[in-house]
């Protein structure tokens, strides 16, 4: 047989082995069609349905105007509530519940009637610097053309705005990737390789070997995926170090509860991994699967690099089952904000009910497939 003859056969018996392994022809075709929409959708800039509250000592005809004008803002606010005073927002600027907050002054309507210059804050969350600046300027944008707008003709501005950003004042935007890289460094040693490691041992025959044993499918199973929470502590333990040492990352909360949450997160990253484990087919599809399910929607849905408001509805709901978006929220209150449990006990709760399905399902499907 000649080389070009050869040649032929060997390619057309590489394509028929392409189109009859469904799983890997699947993956290579869903993946651009994925990748396509994800960043179309996800990667935006602009920010919206901001938490906004707005305090209101005594509460007047021009407070009550300037509280339409941010409801009216099409979209770009949603209205929490309105305060007596700034130390009742403490724990919702902790929790996320409010990101941003305007803060006015006693007698606000009878001052500005009077001709006097009054002074408004406007307070905001800065933990993401990126969101934090827009917000920033959306507000006093909003507050000067309300002031405008109330003052006719006359050209004076007669609100002094004093702008005031909390847990990140300068902005710094390694405040924001690094506690994010922590989720995302943790999905792929945890995941990526858990999903890996199992199929290659499927593929070798070892995993046979291993059942033959006294040992039960499920020891087996807690066997290979053990060495990944130490290996994801530590990893957890060297970026925290990074932080600390190298980029001055402040940490305002408790070291024993991140390490806590992370070594949850652990082990719902080592459940997803099993969870593909058990449907893919080789180490190929193992691998894309796992590039599509964790790495990417760690990336553009928990709100890692692009604000999770700023999504389309559609995407916003489907970033609810991701859970680096929780654990981002839980790693970034600690170290940020200084905030415990009783802030981030919702978080935590939806984190460890993900963490309890995936490990459920995995290690049943992985236990009944190895038996």
């Amino acid at each position: 047989m000649s080389a070009p003859s050869a040649f032929r056969g060997f390619l057309v018996k590489e394509v028929r082995h392409i189109l009859r392994d469904w799983q890997t022809l699947l993956v290579l075709m869903g993946m651009p069609l994925a990748q396509v929409l994800l960043f179309g959708y996800a990667v935006r800039s602009d920010v919206r349905n901001i938490n906004l509250a707005i305090v209101e000592p005594q509460p007047d005809a021009a407070t009550a105007s300037l509280r339409a004008r941010f409801e009216g803002s099409s979209g770009t606010y949603r209205f929490v509530g309105t305060f007596a005073n700034v130390a009742q927002l403490e724990s919702r600027f902790k929790d996320g519940t409010v990101r941003q907050a305007v803060v006015l002054p006693m007698r606000f309507a009878e001052r500005l009637d009077r001709g006097e210059r009054v002074q408004v804050q406007v307070i905001t969350d800065g933990a993401d610097p990126n969101s934090g600046g827009i917000m920033e300027s959306d507000a006093l944008a909003v507050l000067r053309r309300w002031d405008a707008a109330r003052g006719g003709a006359r050209p004076a501005l007669r609100i002094d705005v004093a702008a005031r950003m909390r847990f990140n004042p300068t902005l710094e935007s390694v405040n924001l990737f690094v506690p994010g890289l922590i989720a995302f460094v943790l999905t792929i040693v945890s995941a990526m390789m858990t999903a890996i490691t199992i199929v290659r041992e499927k593929e070798l025959g070892t995993m046979e070997m291993l059942l033959v044993s006294p040992l039960r499918p499920r020891q087996v199973v807690i066997g290979k995926v053990a060495p990944y929470v130490l290996l994801g502590f530590l990893d957890v333990v060297i970026v925290l170090t990074a932080a600390q040492l190298v980029f001055h990352v402040p940490f305002r909360g408790s070291v024993t509860l991140l390490l806590a949450e992370s070594v949850l997160f652990i082990v719902t990253s080592l459940s997803m991994g099993i969870v593909i484990s058990t449907n893919a087919s080789s180490q190929r599809v193992a691998m894309m699967a796992a590039i599509a399910m964790t790495m990417l929607p760690t990336l553009l849905l928990s709100g890692f690099i692009f604000p999770i408001a700023a999504l389309p509805w559609p995407l916003q709901a489907l970033s609810n089952v991701v859970p680096a978006r929780w654990f981002i929220v839980i790693v970034r209150g600690i170290m940020l904000k200084g905030a415990g449990f009783a802030d981030l006990w919702h978080e935590t709760l939806i984190l460890a009910g993900i963490t309890a399905f995936l490990l459920t399902v995995g290690v049943r499907r992985l236990a009944v497939r190895l038996g």
